[in-house]
């Protein structure tokens, strides 16, 4: 259980008593994390249909279920996101990308991304579909694993790219995803077939940016994590809207 108490205490703002962290207990806790995905689903989840019962027009309620989510996560998904937004819109060598993500500030392309990001998040929200959040929010924390999957480098020796890269075994994943899969029938009412098209569709986005980095950047970061979080959620939040 440490590792689950270690996730807790890394992704949520939770008042969970984080373990001693080393490299065993920062594996388990990226094992850990769709599970954490799980419960932040089911909050933001249980507000959206509060908020949908209360008559809140659609995109307010939006909003403020994607500002619910950055307090439970202390924004630090989000942070990631613009980081590399900004590490992968700039030019010169790895090194110059990874000095302006460790940077802090906020560019163009993190400025853009952002509003694009949590625009389309909020928009693709609906009360009656709160399924879809659930399954948006957990598959989001499902592509931490997929980053940090055997064979993918950290991109620093230090940092929390370098505890945790490179520690997942394939089947983790894989069993995450599969485990989405099989809940994911439920998730959009009368299309039955959205949610799992959304899901396979969410799992590309952390392979194909894992694929980026690694020749951009010589493999993945904190940051890295971050950005494939959001952006998987964000897929599946706009596939599960179409139907």
């Amino acid at each position: 259980m440490r590792g689950l108490r270690l996730a807790l205490s890394w992704l949520t703002v939770l008042p969970v008593p984080a373990p001693e962290v080393d490299g065993r207990s920062g594996a388990r806790a990226i094992s850990w994390a769709p599970v954490v995905g799980l419960l932040l689903g089911g909050l933001a989840s249980g507000l959206l249909l509060g908020l949908g019962l209360l008559g809140a027009p659609p995109l307010l309620a939006g909003l403020l279920v994607v500002a619910a989510l950055a307090l439970l996560t202390r924004g630090m998904h989000l942070d990631g996101l613009a980081d590399t937004a900004d590490g992968l819109g700039c030019y010169g060598p790895p090194e110059r990308a990874l000095a302006v993500m460790k940077d802090g500030g906020a560019g163009p392309f993190a400025v853009v991304t952002l509003i694009l990001v949590l625009g389309v998040q909020a928009t693709g929200m609906s009360a009656d579909r709160w399924g879809a959040l659930l399954l948006a929010v957990t598959t989001g924390r499902i592509a931490f694993t997929w980053c940090c999957r055997r064979g993918v480098p950290a991109a620093r020796p230090t940092g929390l790219g370098a505890l945790v890269a490179d520690t997942q075994p394939l089947a983790v994943p894989v069993s995450w995803t599969l485990a989405a899969l099989g809940g994911a029938w439920l998730a959009v009412p009368g299309h039955p077939w959205l949610g799992p098209v959304a899901v396979l569709l969410a799992t590309g986005v952390p392979v194909l940016l894992v694929h980026h980095v690694r020749r951009r950047f010589g493999g993945v970061t904190g940051d890295v994590l971050g950005a494939a979080c959001e952006l998987g959620t964000t897929v599946v939040l706009v596939v599960c809207s179409l139907g």
